[in-house]
């Protein structure tokens, strides 16, 4: 089974649309449809936030690619053997772009060093739990260097894949424009 994670904001939703474009089979319900924050959609599956509760929906995706954010990973059954591509990004671009998301829907915005704090220990949990999954490979991707210079990781994810994704095709789907909420250094987010 193929998973795509990451903390939200991070990049999935890019990778998502790589392998596709790539020929990789994807699971998206298409009810979260294209919006400013995701001009190329979400391709996202519903069922995942249930996961807890009804697994039986698993069978129907293996060889396929779903996106998942990563406090989800958990809820994965470990009788079944996953590759994970994990998307990592800089923790001040996923909080502008959050925060960014959260005021156009009219929604509240936690402290930012709450939410960054929470999503440091998440992430230092997270990876020492990957360490003890022998049914988990995980695949680091860098969002940052991934849309500066898609080749290395796209050319990595491929060959973590087995090889057969169109690399030509994964590349086009990478549109640095959409790379809009870049950290601008110690002065903070452009």
């Amino acid at each position: 089974m193929i998973v795509v994670s990451g903390l939200p904001r991070s990049g999935t939703s890019l990778m998502m649309q790589m392998l596709a474009a790539g020929g990789q089979a994807i699971v998206s319900d298409a009810l979260r449809t294209a919006d400013p924050d995701n001009p190329r959609g979400y391709c996202e599956d519903e069922r995942v936030k249930r996961l807890k509760q009804d697994r039986g929906w698993l069978s129907e995706v293996r060889g396929k690619a779903i996106k998942m954010v990563s406090p989800l990973l958990y809820d994965l059954p470990a009788d079944e053997s996953y590759r994970i591509v994990f998307m990592q990004r800089d923790l001040d671009e996923v909080l502008t772009s959050q925060e960014k998301m959260l005021v156009r829907r009219g929604q509240p915005i936690s402290p930012r060093s709450q939410i960054r704090k929470a999503f440091e220990v998440h992430l230092a949990k997270l990876h020492r739990w990957f360490a003890e999954q022998p049914h988990m490979e995980v695949q680091l991707v860098n969002y940052n260097e991934l849309v500066a210079n898609p080749e290395p990781d796209a050319r990595r994810v491929r060959a973590f894949l087995g090889d057969t994704l169109d690399l030509g095709a994964m590349l086009a789907a990478v549109d640095p424009d959409l790379y809009r909420n870049r950290n601008a250094g110690p002065a903070g987010p452009k």
